[in-house]
């Protein structure tokens, strides 16, 4: 009786399931693709893959369905993608959310390292810090001033524990050692309303929701939270200007259950990043505040785990928890 290695075995399994892939990626998509996005209708994250949605079903010749599976910080619709079968049609929708919830909450369904599969980062999408006029700040660093002379006497404004205004306001207090105090609304519009009404002191509002405040002077924009300055606001500092390495903004990057065929992966990564080349696509995700991306799968997974790290720790320095 002739034997076989297990090496020759593992080679002979590695290229079966080679072909398999490839032949599933040279036939796909053979029925329609859905998108969970773990969020309410109308949010930013709707509304980008909505965008996105009719121009990839025209690429990819089959209908592509945003389906809106809210609650459980976003765990309810990730859960779903991670069990759903391996084969490039349940896409999900991974935010910074996704790499907050090991660290918020007591237990996840779903490994966020090993149940998902990074395609490509969409979109970021920066904040700015707002101000109600009346406060006597004007700059990143006489609100540093102002917060080490008033300890826990600034209000800040957030749609909610362990949304991203809220985790933005956290990891300033935690590079510069203040501390305000933070008041949760039940949305960020509501939180909105909130500073425009005095009633809190700044918000680290999504650039989109801010700017006509801005312009018409009802709020002020002191700093913005990326590490270059926005196009919209140019005149406007960013916070890391005086806070080397602050960074937030919230993102939206496209992960499929572990375990899709890597063909697969790289024709869903292919068809995305060309419909977000698009003229009329960057146009319209521009014009709802967010900056299209585009990225490589390694350099979403790079970017995940990045987040994770930072968000680890700034998290368990806040006692954030969401349960």
């Amino acid at each position: 009786m002739n034997f076989v290695s297990n090496s020759v075995l593992y080679s002979l399994l590695s290229a079966l399931l080679m072909c398999a892939g490839t032949a599933a990626a040279q036939n796909y998509p053979q029925k329609p693709i859905r998108i969970i996005v773990p969020f309410q209708a109308g949010g930013s994250t709707d509304v980008v893959f909505r965008i996105l949605a009719p121009r990839l079903a025209d690429q990819l010749g089959q209908s592509v369905v945003v389906d809106n599976r809210p609650g459980g910080g976003a765990t309810i619709g990730m859960e779903m993608v991670a069990k759903s079968p391996p084969d490039g049609y349940t896409l999900g929708i991974a935010t910074l959310s996704f790499v907050c919830n090991p660290f918020i909450l007591s237990k996840l369904p779903y490994d966020s390292e090993k149940d998902l599969a990074p395609v490509t980062l969409v979109t970021r999408v920066p904040h700015v810090f707002a101000i109600h006029p009346s406060v006597p700040v004007r700059s990143i660093k006489e609100l540093i001033a102002l917060a080490k002379a008033k300890p826990n006497g600034i209000l800040y404004a957030s749609g909610g524990n362990a949304t991203s205004n809220h985790l933005a306001m956290e990891y300033f207090n935690h590079l510069t050692g203040v501390k305000m105090v933070h008041v949760p609304y039940k949305g960020a519009g509501s939180a909105l309303t909130s500073l425009l009404s005095g009633e809190t002191t700044i918000f680290a509002a999504s650039l989109s929701s801010a700017v006509q405040h801005f312009k018409s002077g009802r709020l002020i924009a002191i700093g913005v939270s990326t590490l270059s300055r926005d196009p919209i606001l140019p005149n406007v500092p960013t916070i890391a200007e005086t806070v080397p390495g602050y960074e937030v903004v919230e993102w939206q990057g496209v992960v499929v259950p572990a375990g899709t065929p890597v063909p697969v992966i790289n024709r869903l990564h292919q068809e995305i990043t060309k419909a977000l080349a698009l003229p009329e696509i960057r146009e319209k995700i521009l014009g709802v505040g967010a900056q299209p991306v585009g990225s490589t799968p390694a350099e979403l997974a790079a970017h995940i785990k990045k987040e994770l790290g930072t968000w680890s720790t700034v998290v368990k320095a806040a006692g954030i928890r969401a349960d």
